[in-house]
């Protein structure tokens, strides 16, 4: 029952966290919204882990690590996190969380090429259901102006990028602990950003109200530090049954945009939702049902 709960938990604060930036960016910038996000999660993540964790595996990066890191950070925070928030300005919420939940499908095809893995015939159904799922879901929002051409372009580029950061993350034998890890790719994301940031966004625009602080405090407490825990928990136990729950974000994601933002949900919704769901578990099926890959 605690495993359930957890993973309960982990697909709930996953999938609201398209609900909550597309809160955010009505009171500031996309692009401020993301770097207050990074600085506050990265921060609390650094200084638990330095002053709290009385561990000696709790120590500053080496040199190597510090690349490493910078890299990480850049692929998975500067560049999907930034490409993310912005395109939800011109997406619908649930459409966000639906294409969230098309990376393992994504990550398929680039460590096919990255680590030279000729992806399984079940693999390419599942990446073509899959975003045959989003064109679904997507088509009636791009009529009725919740979604922009513009948008999904981003949030498919984002999509890719966060991919290429997860095969890159597998190929690098970390030794220091995931908090840590994530502390420092948070942080160092936001750094990077900074510059962009300051360059592009409009400050005159930005009004710190409570829905701005209402969205970085649930996006950096809830989303990347327990979402993220509760994650790490999870692949901790078992990677593959951590990856069903991937299978629910979807479905909490339009049910958080209909409740929470009106967005309507329609038979295209219901049908490029099951799409989706359908590709998620064709292109592990080899995982689920116990069978070695090549």
């Amino acid at each position: 029952m605690k495993n359930i709960g957890i993973g309960l938990l982990f697909s709930i604060l996953w999938s609201s966290a398209s609900v909550a930036t597309k809160f955010g960016v009505q009171s500031a910038s996309p692009l401020i919204l993301a770097n207050v996000r990074f600085f506050i999660a990265g921060i609390l993540l650094l200084s638990f882990s330095y002053v709290f964790v009385k561990n000696k595996a709790y120590r500053l990066p080496t040199r190597k690590e510090w690349q490493q890191l910078a890299l990480f950070g850049f692929l998975n925070t500067t560049l999907y996190l930034g490409l993310y928030v912005y395109a939800m300005k011109y997406t619908a919420a649930g459409i966000g969380s639906l294409a969230v939940s098309t990376n393992p499908l994504m990550i398929v095809l680039l460590s096919s090429w990255w680590l030279k893995r000729k992806p399984k015939a079940e693999e390419w159904t599942g990446i073509i259901l899959g975003m045959g799922g989003v064109a679904v879901a997507t088509y009636p929002l791009l009529a009725d102006s919740y979604t922009t051409i513009g948008g999904i372009t981003l949030l498919l580029v984002s999509m890719v990028t966060v991919s290429a950061a997860s095969v890159y993350y597998a190929t690098v034998k970390w030794e220091l602990p995931n908090l840590l890890i994530n502390g420092w790719q948070v942080f160092l994301g936001g750094v990077f950003l900074l510059p962009v940031t300051l360059l592009m966004a409009d400050l005159s625009t930005t009004k710190l109200d409570t829905v701005f602080w209402g969205s970085v405090l649930w996006l950096s407490l809830a989303v990347s530090i327990v979402g993220l825990i509760c994650w790490f928990y999870l692949l901790r136990i078992d990677t593959v049954k951590a990856s069903l729950w991937l299978f629910l974000c979807p479905l909490f994601g339009f049910f958080f945009a209909w409740w929470l933002m009106g967005e309507p949900v329609t038979i295209y919704t219901i049908f490029g939702t099951v799409l989706v769901v359908a590709g998620l578990y064709a292109g592990q099926r080899t995982k689920f049902s116990g069978k070695k890959s090549d």
